[in-house]
């Protein structure tokens, strides 16, 4: 896993918790790197690295994100405590666990107060990959050519679709 992509103007953060998240929330950079949106990615822990989570949060804008995909188990305080701290889109993705295979993770993320908004994912990949989506979606309200290269592979994953049993698709 990079710090960030290539890209010196990442429109996407991408955090998780830990480092074993990243096997995980790789799937939402897969899908930026398919539709080529610059993101970054980082550890950020917001119980064992409360002062990088801050810094992260609240410089985020200001470093240009638009967007920002927080990927956590557990407890997963991760999306909220970044959503109470910018005022961008934060997107949760609860990670599997061993303990309840990520409904802990889901309910943690998806019961957050009035007022501090996080969009919750589904659990693991398929959450992932949708926030990578979703974030795209966010990003294509002000970016035709982003639209453009959504809206081509929305149409080639519809064209992959086999309409019978016996299609190869």
């Amino acid at each position: 896993m990079s710090e960030s992509t290539s890209d010196a103007n990442p429109a996407v953060g991408i955090i998780m918790g830990s480092r074993s998240d990243w096997p995980t929330l790789k799937a939402a950079a897969d899908v930026l790197d398919t539709l080529h949106v610059p993101y970054e990615t980082k550890v950020v822990s917001a119980h064992r690295t409360p002062n990088r989570l801050y810094e992260y949060a609240s410089s985020a804008r200001e470093r240009g994100l638009k967007v920002i995909i927080a990927g956590a188990g557990g407890a997963a305080h991760l999306p909220g405590m970044t959503a109470s701290m910018t005022e961008l889109p934060v997107l949760g993705v609860p990670i599997e666990s061993k303990a309840l295979k990520g409904l802990d993770s889901l309910l943690s993320i998806a019961q957050m107060p009035a007022g501090v908004p996080v969009g919750t994912l589904a659990i693991g990949k398929a959450g992932a990959t949708n926030a990578g989506l979703l974030a795209a979606g966010i990003l294509a309200l002000a970016d035709e050519s982003l639209t453009a290269r959504l809206a081509a592979w929305r149409a080639e994953q519809t064209a992959s679709i086999g309409e019978t049993v016996e299609d190869d698709g």
